[in-house]
């Protein structure tokens, strides 16, 4: 009786150590990976949740930008991290689930390798032009494109990124020759295109939306399904090129086989970040709003968007290797 009393207290310690553990989330700093460049929509969404964090909970949430092959090393570089809760994923829709389609072997699994915590913010891409180019909006882009077929070039953040996959989807849909030019994120082509090196470029609102209202960008259209409400009077692109565009959102995410617990703590913490109206305010300056959900409906959204960005892929003919 004896044995077995001590053998039932030893087991009460080790189920219940895990939550003192939890409970205690975090005791030292934890590192936020960004698979993207500073400057661009994903760093600084990632960087305004992150400081949210660490006000709330008294230890450290850092960002740390990996970037390359479109978002793959940073991300790669999570799913291979310990699975304690001190290293997690922050990326963009695009980066976790195109790069499947657009790379043979990406480094990782976007189900296998990750734990969903929640969507942490929406926003929309936005086609932005040079002011001294001759169109102002998409109809008049379509005209010039087709008098000038492949005369015309777009920036984008990189190969494979969804700036790039906007443009071949645009090229696609219109029947226009455009030029790509691909930049080592989106911080480097807006530079350029507010220099008048390149004419057009995708960008994501976050990044560039500053710009745009100090007259240093043109704004031809919104790249969503819809409008957005932060710009209600500027078109979307789907009011000319019907089904045109799609909607990014940001995500959290731990590498697979973190503690059920822990993922909740996390969860729990994020969504009270989120919820808090200084956040929101802040998100809301940079053309982007709080999106939550379950871990359980995050996964399912995940999962759903696969097959979706596959065939956009396809249907652009945008290939990496």
């Amino acid at each position: 009786m004896r044995t077995l009393l001590l053998t039932l207290i030893g087991l009460a310690g080790a189920l219940s150590a895990p939550a003192i553990a939890n409970d205690k989330y975090p005791v030292k700093p934890v590192t936020v990976v960004v698979p993207q460049t500073p400057g661009g929509a994903n760093d600084a969404i990632a960087r305004l949740v992150a400081q949210k964090l660490t006000e709330q909970l008294g230890q450290q949430f850092a960002v740390e930008n990996r970037p390359g092959a479109g978002g793959n090393i940073g991300t790669a570089l999570v799913a291979r991290a310990p699975r304690d809760g001190y290293t997690l994923l922050l990326t963009v829709n695009s980066a976790h689930t195109t790069n499947p389609a657009l790379y043979k072997n990406p480094g990782f699994d976007p189900i296998k390798d990750f734990d969903a915590i929640t969507p942490v913010a929406t926003s929309a891409y936005l086609l932005v032009a040079n002011p001294s180019f001759p169109a102002k909006n998409v109809k008049e882009l379509i005209d010039l494109a087709k008098a000038k077929p492949g005369e015309i070039a777009y920036a984008s953040a990189g190969n494979g990124t969804p700036n790039h996959l906007l443009g071949e989807m645009l090229k696609s849909q219109a029947g226009i020759n455009l030029l790509h030019i691909p930049y080592k994120g989106a911080s480097a082509s807006a530079t350029d295109l507010m220099a008048g090196r390149v004419p057009i470029a995708f960008q994501s609102m976050p990044s560039v939306i500053a710009f745009v209202k100090a007259g240093k960008m043109t704004l031809l259209g919104v790249a969503n399904e819809k409008r957005t409400r932060f710009l209600p009077d500027v078109p979307a692109m789907s009011e000319t090129l019907p089904g045109f565009g799609t909607t990014p959102w940001y995500g959290l995410f731990a590498p697979a086989g973190t503690p059920k617990a822990l993922i909740s703590r996390i969860h729990i913490e994020t969504v009270k970040a989120l919820n808090a109206k200084d956040l929101q305010d802040k998100l809301a300056q940079q053309g982007a709003e709080v999106m939550s959900s379950t871990p359980e409906a995050f996964a399912t959204l995940v999962k759903e968007e696969l097959p979706k960005w596959a065939k956009i892929v396809k249907d652009s003919g945008a290939q990496i290797d």
